[in-house]
Formats: structure tokens, sequence, C-alpha cells
């Protein structure tokens, strides 16, 4: 009985160690996997938009190859360069957002952890790390558009 105790006291702790790396290691796979399929379908479309031109179809009449969500994006973007600074600049601003607000949510974390320690400014790095994100998406947001 004692044998499975110290198991289990050397096995948890390695353990915690192990969700962080089973989540990176699964979005990086689902990322992958994303891409090759994106990449797939759209060899496929071009595979029989070639047999149908070989078949005297004419290109004209044939339905447009299908773009992803991912590949428009980045083809607006390139003819577009209102967009793209529109994109950017909203990217800025939810990751300002977000970082601000998490670096009050730290910073109170540890405020209610630790009472009368000054541990809560940790969160102020975060925070103006947000501030700056929030600024830089004000600054290259296109203007009169």
């Amino acid at each position: 009985m004692q044998l499975i105790g110290n198991l289990t006291e050397s096995l948890v702790p390695m353990m915690i160690f192990a969700i962080p790396i089973v989540a990176i290691i699964g979005g990086i796979t689902a990322g992958i996997v994303k891409t090759m399929s994106q990449g797939r379908i759209v060899e496929m479309a071009q595979r029989e938009r070639i047999a149908a031109i070989q078949a005297g179809i004419d290109p004209s009449k044939l339905p447009p190859l299908p773009m992803t969500s991912d590949f428009s994006d980045t083809t607006q973007s390139l003819s577009d360069p209102v967009a793209a600074a529109r994109n950017r600049s909203q990217g800025l601003l939810i990751g300002g957002f977000v970082t601000l607000l998490g670096g009050i949510g730290v910073g109170l974390f540890l405020g209610i952890l630790n009472d009368g320690d000054r541990v809560w400014a940790v969160g102020i790095i975060p925070a103006f790390v947000g501030v700056a994100l929030l600024i830089s998406g004000f600054l290259v947001r296109p203007r009169g558009n």
C-alpha cells in the first residue's frame, strides 16, 4: 500500500506538466491538419478545373476556385491596403484589450491572495503591454475611409 502512495506522490507532479504539453502538441497538430486539408481542397479543385478545360469546357463558365478563409483574407489584403490596415488595427485592438484585462486580472488575483504585500504589481506589466497595443491599434487605423 505504501508503494502506491509513493508512486502517486511522485507521479502527480509529473502529470501537471503533461497537460500543457498535450495542449501545445494538439494545437500544433490541429493547425497542420487544417493547413493540409485546405491545400488538398484547392489542389483537387484545380485538378477538376484542368480536366474540364482539357475536355473542352469554356473556362469562363467554370465556377471560381474555392478560397478558404485564410486564403481569401490574404488576397483581399494584398489587393486592398485599406482593408489590410483595418485588419491590422483590429488585431492590435483585440490583442490590447485581452492583454490589458489579463494584466488587470492577474493584479487583482495576486492582490486578493496576498493581503498587504505588493505582489499585485506584477499585473502592471501585461496591463501596460495591453495599453501599448491599444495605442498602436489606434495609430495604424486607416483615416477617412
